[in-house]
């Protein structure tokens, strides 16, 4: 019977020690913080982890490229200690909003107000309170889209917090860093919305590249919001086009000649790139002809 007691304490003891063991591990789990942890030098909002991704494949891509400090990352957390939100009427229903102090690359996003509901063209990374009351006043959102991989950001967070979908090009899928239900691939050469609004598929810069034709911008003569599917430069009577922006890779002619062809059965008068006031407010179907016939003739020499 000694035996039988010693041997049913023993077993009490390593039970005991089991469930302490246990307890300690679900402390530890808990004390874990699990972040969307964000590249500061793209912007791109990632999949939660315990710890920094090992690298920003949007980043190593020959697109962009890392910081020459190395890679480093942040949160929205501490994002929103040192920076906040610009929102700034663009144009008549037209919301610019981007990050002061600028951060990553410092594009600005575009709050498209229409009747059949809001559209915010292509996204920034930081969204704060301050943000939402904003946008929620003039309607919330219906549905992002965003015109290429760079300005994909926190897509998935902006979102979320406004109950939104996400359209997106397929041909850019792999570019996704955090995946979500709200986000709806689309194939194709265009993509009819609402009020006339359409997605249409330039390629160029990312093969998924995509522009925003919106038939009631610049009082019912039409616009263009390009992000840098074809950006808008210095001399306001011109754009341009390139692979890469950073590193100075330039398109072939075949890219160019594609975002003529997806573009011509537009009629518009305006175009509004990816950062302020980088527009183009008169004849600018035609400065995109001028420009790529400039283009196609430089990279021929």
């Amino acid at each position: 019977m000694e035996v039988v007691r010693r041997a049913t304490i023993a077993t009490a003891s390593t039970m005991r020690r089991t469930i302490d063991c246990l307890k300690l591990s679900e402390i530890a789990l808990e004390s874990i913080i699990i972040e969307n942890f964000i590249c500061m030098q793209c912007g791109t909002q990632f999949a939660e982890s315990a710890q920094p991704p090992p690298s920003c494949p949007i980043c190593e891509d020959e697109r962009q490229f890392v910081r020459h400090a190395g890679q480093k990352w942040t949160t929205l957390k501490w994002l929103a200690t040192d920076h906040h939100n610009r929102l700034e009427e663009e144009a008549p229903r037209l919301l610019g909003i981007d990050t002061k102090p600028e951060f990553a690359i410092g594009q600005r996003a575009l709050l498209l107000q229409s009747p059949g509901g809001n559209l915010l063209w292509d996204c920034i990374s930081l969204l704060d309170n301050e943000t939402i009351a904003e946008v929620n006043a003039r309607g919330g959102i219906r549905v992002i889209a965003i015109s290429h991989p760079h300005f994909y950001s926190s897509m998935t967070e902006w979102a979320e917090r406004f109950d939104a979908q996400i359209f997106l090009h397929a041909a850019d899928r792999e570019w996704i860093m955090r995946k979500s239900r709200r986000i709806q691939f689309w194939e194709g050469t265009t993509l009819p919305l609402w009020d006339g609004l359409t997605l249409i598929n330039c390629g160029g810069h990312f093969e998924g590249g995509t522009v925003l034709h919106w038939p009631a911008g610049a009082n019912g003569q039409g616009a263009l919001l390009t992000g840098d599917i074809i950006t808008v430069v210095q001399d306001h009577r011109y754009v341009s086009f390139m692979r890469s922006y950073p590193n100075l890779i330039p398109l072939g002619a075949a890219a160019i000649h594609r975002i003529l062809e997806r573009i011509e059965p537009f009629s518009f008068e305006q175009i509004y790139g990816g950062w302020w006031k980088a527009n183009v407010l008169a004849d600018a179907k035609a400065a995109v002809a001028r420009s790529a016939e400039r283009y196609l003739r430089w990279i021929a020499v």
